[in-house]
């Protein structure tokens, strides 16, 4: 994550930050087409608090939905409106016809106990993944590649979130590479804060520093992290093509010493009229249409690698991770 202090608390605390439902209305507006008559799984959600869940089923019938499925890990409640604590891991079901007040009550989700805690991981969690059309949640940051790794093998759509130096780990990268995977709609310059679980605000406070790991709004407290969306659901934005205004100068353009590439800085500084191979930043991606760019590779301190990230130099300075792309013509 990007700071240490909400990593060291999401590393001890086994990863509970709760996705805020505008956070979730805000990406999910994009993709409403995409989940006509589809089964979604939450499979790492805890019921009491869990924003996707809610966001589902209080708008099944306007995305015409077929059921919601969402798996509690043991220790959570059993029922979505309670606030006991419970040793038994669950299963819901929601298969819509919400009554007179136009929410879905506890009597209308179908509660079924899981013979071991819930892990995703688990053959009767991968059972109900089976089920699953489309997969939505806020896994947990630590388990990252093994739940992504999880989400290709079985073939699933996914619409996740996740840390965005995510993208730097080799699995993940690759399947940016090879379009397997993709930044979601959101901005990834936007901060996405996080609810925390009881008794967690005060221990970030103590440990973090308020802009960076934590941020306080209306006296409440939530946790920060460079958090983004991760997808292989098409939206507009893949396709839409980034603007290129500015012409190739050496002088502003200098190239590497470890690579015949060019340096860019800035997302919004790619020459227009240079076809070679040029080296820009992470959040390039944020941009990225295969359409219009080729990945190569990441950029190391020593050579060329299509998978692994690493520092390049210009005049023996040290630059950050680089992605190299080149246009397409």
């Amino acid at each position: 994550m990007a700071n240490s202090a909400l990593a060291a608390a999401k590393a001890a605390k086994k990863d509970e930050f709760y996705t805020q439902l505008s956070d979730i209305e805000k990406e999910l507006a994009h993709y409403k087409e995409h989940f006509r008559g589809k089964t979604v799984l939450c499979n790492c959600d805890d019921p009491r608090v869990s924003n996707f869940f809610k966001y589902f089923t209080l708008n099944f019938e306007h995305l015409g939905l077929k059921r919601v499925i969402a798996t509690c890990y043991k220790s959570q409640s059993v029922d979505l409106f309670s606030t006991h604590d419970c040793e038994q891991a669950v299963y819901q079901i929601y298969d819509g016809g919400r009554d007179v007040n136009n929410r879905p009550d506890a009597n209308e989700i179908d509660v079924k106990p899981l013979n071991g805690d819930g892990d995703f991981r688990s053959a009767e969690c991968i059972e109900l993944l089976k089920q699953a059309d489309v997969v939505v949640t806020n896994p947990p940051f630590s388990l990252f590649r093994e739940y992504v790794a999880q989400l290709i093998k079985y073939e699933k759509k996914f619409l996740i979130i996740g840390n965005k130096n995510a993208l730097t780990y080799k699995e993940i990268f690759s399947l940016v590479k090879n379009n397997r995977l993709w930044v979601g709609v959101t901005p990834m310059s936007v901060d996405m804060l996080f609810s925390l679980p009881e008794g967690e605000e005060q221990d970030l406070i103590k440990k973090g520093r308020e802009g960076s790991s934590y941020r306080i709004v209306d006296g409440k407290v939530f946790g920060r992290s460079a958090s983004i969306w991760f997808t292989n659901i098409v939206h507009k934005k893949r396709n839409e093509a980034l603007p290129l205004y500015k012409h190739y100068i050496p002088e502003e353009y200098p190239k590497y010493d470890n690579y015949d590439a060019i340096n860019v800085d800035k997302t919004s500084d790619i020459p227009c009229d240079y076809d070679g191979v040029m080296g820009v930043p992470i959040t390039f991606l944020d941009k990225y249409n295969p359409e219009q760019f080729e990945i190569i590779g990441g950029m190391t301190s020593t050579k060329i690698d299509k998978y692994n990230f690493g520092y390049p130099y210009i005049n023996g300075q040290k630059k950050y991770a680089r992605i190299l792309i080149r246009k397409l013509k």
